[in-house]
């Protein structure tokens, strides 16, 4: 451990220099500035805090050692090695946690997210299975006590939904829910075949950070915005006015419609909270090309149009192809019990970073 120590007091220190920035009023007047020394204090105080506790458990382990060594009396002998084996377990867990805090975050990881789930090759029975993982997401959000919203969505002839999109909120969002982004494959017999073949069909999830103001200059002359009437469920009032919001990003051609509030205000907010979303998305694909010689992740979420998981019914068997990792209870996981998976997949990134020492 003692050759991540410089480091770490490296950190000690950058942690010291934006805690006294934050507090100069010139800081606090430039907003972007501001925002950005905070979200880089709060990442910085969990490994601060956790090196801190660390150094001081060093310290006591070196008194009562010092102590078990000089001391003629037996029993304070016997208390200082009591002591010690006490604290060296707590000692080695402290430092396994250094080492996972000290592996490179992608600086988004912290962020609440957008989820787009659009059905893909299938037909009707692609629709549902788009509500089959809306609703094990939304399962899977309440069980994290996460916050979770509806944007828009357009239903499917016969049950579930063409498209979705909602927004995520809570700890480490975007961070866990990342590796979702993909092609989702399901192999079942669908309601609608009498024959009692198995068909697949396939949907995709899109999961995007979800963007600051701070993190994209949109100009609102570039935005020209629409209102309609929904088309959704959600009631006499929501149909009956035009409450629902479409905005257009001209300089890229990006549409985003917003129908599920009652309120045109709220629509309105949540349509340009996802445009620019998607306008930072952009903004990342486009640098994680550049990067693309150097970013080889077992996990990445980078291409969209790659297959990364099959859910096959007739074997209650859920298969991650990017890690091998294949599960028997499909029905639980299904039902938003997918934390083995997500601790499996973060365990692929973070061995990974380990071995390269860069951040995917």
């Amino acid at each position: 451990m003692d050759e991540f120590l410089p480091r770490l007091g490296a950190l000690e220190d950058r942690f010291e220099e934006v805690s006294k920035q934050i507090l100069d009023p010139e800081v606090i007047g430039d907003q972007k500035r501001y925002a950005m020394l905070m979200r880089e204090h709060r990442e910085l105080e969990e490994i601060v805090n956790a090196f801190r506790s660390y150094l001081k458990l060093r310290a006591a382990l070196a008194d009562a050692k010092e102590m078990q060594r000089s001391e003629s009396d037996p029993e304070m002998r016997e208390l200082a090695r009591e002591e010690i084996e006490a604290i060296e377990p707590n000692i080695e867990r402290q430092e396994s946690e250094l080492r996972q805090l000290l592996i490179p975050r992608d600086p988004e990881d912290r962020k609440d997210c957008i989820v787009e789930i659009r059905a893909g090759t299938g037909g009707d029975e692609a629709a549902i299975f788009a509500g089959d993982l809306y609703r094990m997401y939304t399962r899977y959000c309440e069980r994290k006590g996460w916050k979770h919203e509806l944007l828009s969505l357009s239903e499917g002839t016969a049950g579930g939904f063409k498209e979705i999109v909602f927004q995520v909120s809570g700890q480490d969002v975007y961070g866990t829910l990342k590796f979702e982004s993909g092609v989702h494959r399901v192999q079942r017999v669908p309601a609608t075949e009498s024959q009692g073949r198995i068909h697949t069909s396939a949907s995709t999830v899109a999961v995007l950070p979800e963007a600051d103001e701070v993190d994209v200059e949109l100009n609102m002359a570039d935005v020209r915005r629409d209102t309609f009437r929904s088309s959704g469920a959600g009631g006499q009032h929501i149909n009956k006015t035009e409450s629902a919001v479409r905005l257009t990003h001209n300089p890229t051609g990006i549409v985003v419609e917003c129908q599920d509030g009652r309120s045109q205000l709220k629509n309105y907010e949540q349509a340009l909270t996802v445009l620019r979303t998607r306008l930072f998305e952009r903004e990342r694909e486009r640098i994680d090309k550049e990067r693309a010689a150097q970013r080889k992740s077992l996990v990445s979420t980078g291409d969209r149009s790659a297959k990364i998981r099959t859910y096959n019914y007739p074997q209650a068997r859920v298969t991650d192809h990017r890690i091998n990792f294949t599960m028997y209870n499909l029905p639980a996981f299904i039902d938003g019990d997918i934390d083995d998976l997500v601790d499996a997949l973060k365990l692929a990134e973070n061995t990974e970073k380990l071995k390269t020492g860069t951040q995917s």
